[in-house]
């Protein structure tokens, strides 16, 4: 008889503190009723994420602007070289800024991209928009490959396995045939876009990769903004509760991963058409480092730092080219200072001040 008085009167207690919490009055801790509460409506929820697009679509217009411009002002040759590197460091972004993963193997599917975009247009005749297709691809099948090895690895050891795939393929693009070796593919022909338009016109072929840059930076915006992007960033900030979510967090990495390198085969498939030569120097490792300091330079897991970061760096390296190695000695300290006191970038910084993200 006492257990089941016992058990009655819990009941009766427990039954009593549910309805003194969702009716009753404060108690004596002192806790409010649930109509005292603050009540936060959807607009307030929403506000932030409407500012942010607001945000986003005034700099982008901004900087469609300044580039239409831009060419009237700036050697236009130089302006197609630092887009599709714009490019390549916001495929880089897709991958460090957004996912978490460095990768230290990034110059693999832009040298690449660019030696198979440069050997289509010139040995075996396609239209540039052929020859890029065919230099994208080429970094898609890459990205396939080495982020399957990769993505099952985390920290350095993801990163040297990337340096270490990136490094065998220079090797082999320094011994084989139709890369020219040291040479490598020169003079490589321009043509006509869809057999129409004469890309042999400064003004035409800035036009093309103007807009090539513009299609890639938007289709990043969108993968970052979209449900998909959401799960990288929860992978990002914590892959075992993604995990525990239900989540299949090394199918996601790997397309982060392909996306990225896709992106980037895009970028350098378009610099073999832009300056008419894929090399050596695409497929290297000091390749993969720029685009991890323009990264860091423009700021990290931003979508408009690494643009700004690729002209940051070349504007400089044509600036100090007079000083010969140095170059590359004044870039590293420039790496230090941003690690050090600059950790946000540019935009990163510039964001922080304004509280808003860009």
């Amino acid at each position: 008889m006492a257990v089941g008085e016992n058990r009655g009167a819990d009941r009766r207690r427990y039954f009593s503190m549910k309805l003194s919490l969702l009716w009753g009055s404060k108690g004596n801790d002192g806790s409010k009723k649930p109509s005292d509460q603050p009540k936060v409506s959807i607009e307030d929820e929403t506000s932030g994420a409407t500012v942010t697009k607001d945000m986003f679509g005034i700099a982008f217009i901004a900087m469609t602007v300044l580039l239409a411009i831009a060419p009237f002002f700036v050697y236009p040759l130089f302006l197609m070289q630092a887009l599709c590197f714009a490019l390549f460091a916001c495929a880089f972004n897709l991958l460090i800024g957004y996912v978490g993963l460095l990768s230290f193997g990034h110059a693999l599917y832009f040298g690449w991209a660019s030696y198979l975009s440069a050997h289509a247009a010139k040995v075996w005749g396609l239209t540039p928009e052929l020859a890029i297709l065919t230099g994208t691809l080429t970094g898609c099948v890459l990205g396939l490959i080495a982020g399957s090895l990769a993505i099952r690895r985390l920290g350095i050891y993801f990163a040297m396995i990337t340096l270490s795939l990136a490094q065998m393929m220079y090797f082999f693009a320094l011994q084989a045939k139709f890369t020219g070796g040291e040479d490598g593919i020169q003079a490589v022909p321009r043509g006509k876009l869809f057999g129409v338009v004469d890309l042999s016109n400064q003004m035409t072929m800035y036009v093309v990769v103007a807009v090539i840059f513009l299609a890639g930076f938007l289709f990043i915006h969108r993968i970052i903004n979209s449900p998909f992007g959401e799960v990288l960033k929860a992978i990002r900030e914590n892959e075992q509760r993604a995990i525990s979510l239900g989540y299949k967090t090394e199918r996601y990495k790997l397309v982060a991963f392909v996306l990225s390198a896709t992106l980037a085969g895009l970028a350098g498939s378009t610099k073999a058409i832009v300056l008419q030569l894929a090399s050596l120097t695409d497929v290297n490792w000091p390749m993969s480092g720029e685009v991890v300091l323009m990264t860091l330079v423009g700021g990290l897991g931003t979508i408009f730092g690494p643009v700004i970061g690729a002209f940051v760096i070349l504007v400089m390296q044509y600036k100090l080219a007079p000083v010969g190695e140095w170059v590359v000695v004044i870039q590293g300290a420039i790496f230090v200072l941003c690690v050090l006191l600059f950790r946000r970038g540019i935009i990163g910084e510039i964001a922080r001040l304004l509280r808003i993200r860009l």
